[in-house]
């Protein structure tokens, strides 16, 4: 099994990291392209840059496309649609907006500027989160400041972003997949004393899932559904067993390098860097 994932930048360790918890055979491809973050909310140029990344992953010929970034997915998932289905399937990221309301909040969204606000974000909280207290918080910074591993960036990104979330809220939807990497550090600024653990939701497990569930599908359709169902999960079952973990390739603006240094100040890079063959070289 080889799955690809992509994003402006290392968002996407989240995401793939989770993979190679769960499934440790897998083979990953990672495609970004840092030089050209941040991607920007025009929807034609986010739309060429996210082309761009998913046709370098798409070469190594995976199984499934996770879309590992907020702004992609909204502006481009369309046209990855139209590139790449469907013969790769390609699934977006959608913040976690669902599951935290279901808690009953109150929730705040934390997002991009542009994202803030957008009619995309306020749809989804009309339809998710109706009669829920739902608090939108801008995070300026914070996403170029996970990238570059700017510890007093984040810091004052994160003090900034806390000191518009209300006090009482109980979910925290990090609604951008850079922010996943620093969640802890986002719960420590936003818990109040002596309240019930914050509860935060990003979207990592759950885009993993469906690009799971998406690989099965496309394994029925292909043959017999019962032994479909049996060799899919002989597949995953013998990964899991022989101990042997899957490849990585990264590809940074469609060449292949090693994972960017910021990315191992993050527990999912360190994790992922173990079968980097440029970081071993």
């Amino acid at each position: 099994m080889k799955i690809a994932l992509m994003d402006s930048g290392i968002g996407l360790l989240a995401a793939a990291a989770a993979v190679r918890r769960t499934h440790p055979g897998a083979d990953l491809v990672l495609s970004s392209d840092p030089d050209t973050m941040p991607w920007g909310n025009a929807p034609e140029k986010v739309t060429e840059l996210a082309l761009a990344a998913a046709e370098a992953a798409a070469a190594h010929r995976p199984d499934a496309l996770i879309v590992a970034c907020n702004t992609a997915s909204v502006h481009a998932l369309p046209a990855l649609r139209a590139r790449l289905e469907p013969e790769l399937p390609v699934i977006g990221t959608v913040p976690a907006i669902k599951p935290a309301a279901a808690t009953g909040g109150p929730v705040a969204i934390w997002a991009t500027p542009a994202t803030t606000g957008s009619p995309y974000q306020r749809g989804l909280i009309e339809e998710f989160a109706a009669g829920v207290s739902v608090t939108e918080v801008p995070c300026p910074g914070l996403a170029a400041a996970v990238q570059e591993a700017d510890e007093e960036a984040i810091t004052r990104a994160i003090e900034a972003a806390a000191a518009l979330t209300p006090p009482d809220v109980t979910t925290v939807v990090l609604g951008c997949t850079h922010y996943e990497l620093v969640a802890e550090r986002i719960r420590a600024a936003v818990q109040q004393p002596d309240a019930k653990r914050l509860a935060l939701h990003g979207s990592a497990e759950a885009v993993v899932a469906q690009a799971l569930r998406r690989i099965r599908e496309r394994a029925i359709d292909a043959v017999d559904a019962t032994d479909a169902e049996r060799q899919t999960d002989d597949t995953y079952d013998a990964e899991d067993a022989d101990g042997a973990e899957g490849t990585l390739t990264v590809l940074l603006g469609g060449r292949e390098a090693a994972l960017p240094s910021a990315a191992l100040t993050y527990a999912e890079g360190r994790l992922l860097a173990a079968s980097d063959p440029l970081l071993k070289a």
